[in-house]
Parts: structure tokens; C-alpha cells; sequence
């Protein structure tokens, strides 16, 4: 049996960043993975939840609700993003890759922003503290030579209160502090969750995103602490998890390729990506004029009756790419009895 996974449970209005003349110290310290050890430790913001947001009821949700997973790519257009999940009706938003005082997204924090143009509630961890300004194809977006805050990370949102939020730091080296030169970081991928009360009851709501330099294995093991996660602490409760798995990002264009699915079958999930044959990953501002099409985007339930799952493109009203990932879109029907 998997030991009991490390849960973060701490939060706060408004997370405390390490300011840039501590960033700059970290930048020019041995890229030793010991060392990054020790800063993920002492560094609170990596394992502290900021939550936040005013929801628009205090009330159950009710069957069928709308779910939402969408790579943001950093959430440069975030009023035009929160329009997009509006037209979907989205209750429930499961967000990756989001900035939070970041010069290539104007210093702004954009989950804060699309929760408050949704009226709803959200949950952000710090996924990385970025130690630069961001790859080169990001930096022509930067408003300033520095970051006010430094944070990339995940977040859920929901129209009703966020229940006990949690967050649970992945396995894996540190392989962005020890090995890219373009993009330095400290910390780790994650998942980042919360109860949501139902007209059912309880279930359990997972924002995710996993490795994109790893292998079918790393990838495994990720969602492996994310099942023992809720194993251990949320033992026969419902579970919607979703997010950016980068499947098949490796390993050509079959999803059953990926260990993590037969594994997510033997823990009784099933998954949820749209139609078979619709990737979800297309050209944006920021990324190649015409990137590998991949199919990286899903959701894993277990306990719910999800009724359909369908992929959107993430452009706004005047054909504007939003991300580099289209917006993938659940409904669920109901509990399971």
C-alpha cells in the first residue's frame, strides 16, 4: 500500500511571495536537486491554498451541473476566458497553468479575475515560483523586466463554497530547477481540490496537471498519489478529477498507451475526453503556428453519472485564440447509487 500522501491544508486571503532580491539570490545557487529540496520546505507559499472569490449562492449544487477543464497557458485573456466558461454555463471549473504576478501576463492574477467576473469561489496553488521572465516566446508579452510575485499554479473554482480545499504536491525530480535554462522554476506539479456540496451530497473536485517532460511512468505515478490521495482521505465520496494529463505527449496518438488510464480503471474512474477522434491542443499567440495535434485534456470520475464531455475551441467572439489547449466540458447527471 502507498504511504499516506503529504496534504497541504493551509490557507490564506492572499499568499506571500519571496521577494525579487530573494529570487534573484535563489537564481544564483547550485541547481542541485538538494538544494531545491530545502527551498521547497521553507518557501510557504508552495504549500499554502489561497482562497478567495464571493460565490453566487450558498447552496448545494444542483443536477445536472457543468464542469470545466481548460490549460489557460499562463491566462492572458482572462474576462474573454471567463465569457468563454459563462456561454458554457460552467459550475465547476477545474484551471491549470494560471499566472499570478507575472510580467508576461501584465502582473495580473487572472484566477481571481475570472472567479469574480463568474461569482465564484476558487482555491489557487503555486504550482512554480518562476525564477525568469518566462521562454522565449512568452517574454514579448511581458509588461516589465520583473515579476511582482513569481507564481504559476493551478486552481478550482465552483459557483457554491469550496469545502475543506487541499492541495498535494506530485512526485517527480525537480527537473525544471535542475535542468532548464529557460525556464527555471522551484516546485512541483500538483493537484489542487476541495469538497462541493451537492443536492446528493458531497463529492470531491480535483484540478490537475501533469508533467509535460515526463514519461508514460512519471505520469503514472502522479495519478497514483492523486487515487492514494483520495483513498486516504476521502474514502467513498464521489470524485471528479480533471486537468492537463499531457497524455500521449510522448507516446504517439493511442490514449491506452497511458498506464495511468488502466490504472484510473482498476481504481474504478472512468474517463472523459470528448470524442475520441477531437484533440485538444491548438495554435495560440504563444506557442507554434501549427503545434503537434495532441489529445491532452481529460477527466476522471468515479461515483458520478456523467452524462456527456465535449471539447471546445478556446477562441473568444472574434476568433482570438485564448490558450493553446481547447476548453473541455463535462455534464454531470447525478450520483451513482
Amino acid at each position: 500500500m502507498r504511504p499516506m500522501p503529504e496534504l497541504f491544508t493551509d490557507c490564506v486571503p492572499a499568499l506571500d511571495a519571496p521577494g525579487r532580491a530573494e529570487r534573484a539570490r535563489i537564481s544564483g545557487l547550485e541547481k542541485a536537486n538538494h538544494i531545491h529540496d530545502r527551498l521547497q520546505q521553507e518557501l510557504g507559499c508552495l504549500h499554502t491554498i489561497e482562497t478567495g472569490g464571493r460565490p453566487d449562492r450558498d447552496m448545494p449544487l444542483a443536477f445536472p451541473f457543468t464542469a470545466a477543464a481548460w490549460n489557460l497557458q499562463r491566462g492572458l485573456f482572462p474576462h474573454e476566458s471567463a465569457s468563454r466558461l459563462a456561454a458554457e454555463n460552467a459550475d465547476v471549473v477545474m484551471l491549470s497553468e494560471m499566472d499570478n504576478g507575472m510580467a508576461r501576463t501584465a502582473q495580473r492574477h487572472p484566477t481571481a479575475e475570472i472567479a469574480d467576473d463568474l461569482a465564484m469561489a476558487y482555491a489557487y496553488g503555486v504550482e512554480f515560483i518562476e525564477l525568469g521572465l518566462g521562454n522565449a516566446a512568452e517574454r514579448p508579452f511581458c509588461t516589465d523586466d520583473f515579476n511582482a510575485r513569481g507564481f504559476h499554479g493551478n486552481a478550482l473554482l465552483a459557483r457554491t463554497p469550496l469545502v475543506s480545499p487541499f492541495m498535494l504536491p506530485l512526485s517527480g525530480d525537480p527537473i525544471w530547477f535542475s535542468r532548464d535554462k529557460d525556464q527555471p522554476r522551484i516546485g512541483a506539479r500538483m493537484a489542487i481540490g476541495a469538497q462541493i456540496e451537492t443536492a446528493q451530497g458531497p463529492l470531491v473536485a480535483l484540478s490537475t496537471h501533469l508533467e509535460s517532460h515526463g514519461d508514460i511512468a512519471l505520469r503514472e505515478r502522479q495519478m497514483a498519489d492523486i487515487f492514494a490521495l483520495v483513498d486516504w482521505h476521502f474514502s467513498g465520496l464521489p470524485v471528479l478529477i480533471g486537468g492537463d494529463l499531457n497524455t500521449v505527449n510522448r507516446s504517439g496518438g493511442d490514449p491506452d498507451v497511458e498506464t495511468l488510464f488502466s490504472l484510473a480503471a482498476d481504481k474504478g474512474y472512468e474517463r472523459h475526453g470528448g470524442p475520441a477522434d477531437r484533440m485538444t491542443t491548438r495554435p495560440s499567440l504563444i506557442s507554434e503556428e501549427r503545434p503537434k495535434q495532441m489529445k491532452l485534456d481529460w477527466f476522471l470520475s468515479r461515483g458520478l453519472d456523467i452524462s456527456e464531455s465535449r471539447v471546445i475551441d478556446a477562441l473568444d467572439a472574434d476568433g482570438k485564440p485564448l490558450s493553446d489547449h481547447d476548453l473541455l466540458i463535462c455534464t454531470v447527471a447525478g450520483v451513482r447509487s
